[in-house]
């Protein structure tokens, strides 16, 4: 393409342009025609009226609705509109008001109605969420920031009534909740820190239903959760806050600042605060367990109580995780003699659920009973315990002292709910001079100690020395023990032996006289009988003869009986004269007397100085066995004699 060609073709594209503007511009000012972008509305000012009853705008007004010069409520939505002439009408082309996802678009009416006295936001009025400003102003719709607002998407507004400032939506994090304050509605009462409790508002997202059932600007007793809301921030202040959480081992005591007065649920006996059923202002009763509840910091309070064991420690070097003894430190305390030391002391205690809404109604927080209860009578006590001592007494009676602290800080504790689980004494530390003379008088009596245990070393070992050499000559003394113990044992039982053959004899003596006796009753009745048999076989011969030998035979038989008899008799007098060892001995030694028996044997075996038991009865084994020797002998003799 050359020049030429070139500027022939732009030649006819601007002809074409200027004919279709001049064209717009003809129809522009022939017939008033204004063509609105479908992505724009048109605001219209008249400029003038040349005749009518609505010339002007009333007092007040800065926006047109009867046709009144100046700023017109009717904007033009996209399209063709007539009779818009350039000298009597200007046309504004602007954007949409686009509100994007995530926000809100706040309102600011710059004409209307005047907002009542007291009130500082506009109520809601019918006009199709802002677009269609003459029925706004028609419907009583008020000047100033509104209560409605408009939502995400894309509006016609008019932009002569209404100012558009676009704001994020309200949005709570998770483990959090909102604590409202509403800018606007009736006043609070002038007993109450918090307005009434209004239903149907949809989390104060509804502003209009809060207002129109009495709501009360202030500090309001409802809280949001966790979520994204539509809330004008111009009606409403949204302070985030940590939910409240009640740890496990521990109950949430709820002190509630509003609400009715409540009836007093602990009695008469219990006068130091009211504690009220959920719901009413006071303490509740009823305690949180373990948990996260969304609680209005403003309104409500929740002391923690500690429901396990809690150790609390006078030491100034030691505190607790719970840090209620934080400001606890180290009991000094002075003793009877002047001393002034230091105590360590743990005191354990334990609170019931049940009772903590009760140490609280009476402390208002656990910091309270400690400083208030636990410091003062725990360290006045051992103050007191400190002075009745010295201390020395006080150390050595520390078991004493600490048992009968830990009944006398039970008692205290009960009267206040609370349980006191033990009482333990930590570290005495006593004034070191003290210690220096204590430390001295130990060491002196360790030293004393070691002195007494050398010289108990010593004599045990000369003990070990003599018991060694006693060891030594053990062999020897116990051979000779053993030698004694056997001659002893052989010398008792040669004394056995006689003794048995002494009863031997005894019985042999009377067994022989009893047998004496019975074969002389054995023979008289042999006798008898013979004589009974001679006489019966000699009766037929002669009765003369038979009278004879009859009279023969009992003759014989009763001097054999009559000898028998005395001699019996004789030996059983003598038995009872003499006794009956006696007798034995006797017969003894009268047969050894008759017979020349030898009794003493030529050789005697003498068992040396203190063995004269064992000689006699070795002499007595001897003189047995002869006896024995001899009865063997005189035994034959005396049968044959009979």
């Amino acid at each position: 393409m050359n020049i030429s060609t070139f500027i022939a073709t732009w030649w006819w594209v601007l002809v074409l342009l200027l004919a279709v503007l001049f064209n717009k511009l003809i129809l522009r000012f022939l017939f008033g025609m204004v063509i609105v972008p479908e992505d724009r509305i048109g605001l219209v000012t008249k400029k003038f009226v040349l005749f009518g009853a609505n010339r002007e705008l009333p007092d007040g007004r800065i926006v047109a609705t009867q046709g009144e010069a100046g700023f017109q409520a009717d904007a033009l939505a996209p399209g063709l509109y007539w009779s818009r002439w350039p000298w009597q009408y200007s046309v504004q082309m602007i954007p949409f008001t686009v509100i994007p996802e995530g926000k809100i678009g706040l309102v600011l009416s710059k004409d209307g109605a005047e907002i009542p006295t007291g009130r500082i936001l506009a109520r809601k009025v019918e006009c199709d969420n802002f677009q269609d400003a003459v029925k706004f102003l028609q419907n009583g719709g008020q000047r100033g920031r509104q209560t409605s607002f408009i939502t995400a998407g894309s509006y016609r507004i008019n932009s002569y009534l209404f100012e558009v400032t676009i704001v994020d939506q309200a949005i709570i994090n998770e483990n959090r909740v909102g604590v409202v304050t509403t800018l606007d509605g009736e006043p609070l009462p002038v007993d109450s820190i918090a307005g009434r409790h209004i239903d149907g508002h949809n989390n104060f997202q509804d502003i209009d239903t809060f207002l129109a059932h009495g709501g009360n600007r202030g500090l309001q007793p409802q809280v949001i959760l966790a979520g994204s809301y539509y809330i004008n921030p111009w009606a409403v202040q949204i302070e985030e806050r940590l939910m409240t959480e009640v740890p496990i081992g521990h109950v949430g005591v709820v002190i509630s600042y509003i609400g009715e007065d409540g009836k007093d649920l602990t009695g008469e006996t219990f006068r130091h605060g009211n504690i009220v059923s959920k719901g009413y202002r006071g303490v509740w009763m009823e305690a949180l367990g373990p948990g996260k509840y969304p609680i209005n910091i403003y309104t409500m309070k929740v002391e923690l109580v500690p429901t396990t064991n809690l150790v609390l420690n006078w030491a100034n070097a030691r505190s607790e995780a719970h840090a209620l003894d934080k400001n606890l430190s180290t009991i000094t305390v002075r003793s009877r003699d002047g001393f002034p030391f230091n105590l360590d002391v743990a005191q354990i205690i334990h609170i019931p659920a049940n009772e903590a809404p009760k140490v609280i109604a009476r402390f208002g927080s656990m910091n309270n009973l400690v400083s208030q209860v636990l410091e003062p009578t725990i360290g006045n006590y051992f103050r007191n315990s400190a002075q009745d001592s010295d201390v020395i007494n006080f150390l050595t009676s520390r078991k004493e002292r600490q048992e009968a602290a830990r009944e006398h800080i039970r008692r205290v504790l009960e009267e206040y709910n609370v349980n006191a689980v033990d009482t333990l004494i930590g570290d005495i530390v006593p004034p070191e001079a003290l210690m220096k003379t204590l430390t001295d008088r130990k060491i002196a009596q360790e030293e004393e100690k070691t002195y007494e245990t050398q010289r108990m070393a010593q004599e045990k070992r000369q003990g070990v020395e003599r018991e060694t050499a006693i060891a030594d000559m053990q062999k020897d003394i116990v051979k000779a023990q053993q030698s004694v113990e056997i001659a002893q044992r052989t010398a008792d039982a040669t004394v056995k032996k006689a003794e048995g053959d002494a009863t031997s004899l005894k019985l042999q003596v009377n067994a022989e006289a009893e047998a004496t006796k019975l074969r002389a009753n054995a023979e008289a009745e042999a006798t008898k009988l013979r004589a009974g048999a001679q006489a019966e076989s000699t009766k037929l011969n002669a009765s003369a003869e038979a009278e004879k030998i009859e009279k023969t035979g009992k003759a014989e038989a009763e001097k054999i009986l009559a000898i028998g008899k005395s001699t019996a008799e004789a030996y059983e007098l003598q038995v009872r004269a003499m006794g009956g060892d006696n007798f034995t001995r006797f017969k003894i030694t009268e047969e050894i007397g008759k017979n020349a028996i030898k009794v003493i044997p030529e050789i005697i075996i003498n068992g040396g100085a203190g063995t004269d038991g064992s000689m006699n009865g070795l002499l007595g084994l001897k003189l047995m066995e002869m006896m024995d020797a001899d009865k063997k002998l005189i035994k034959p003799a005396e049968d044959a004699a009979e």
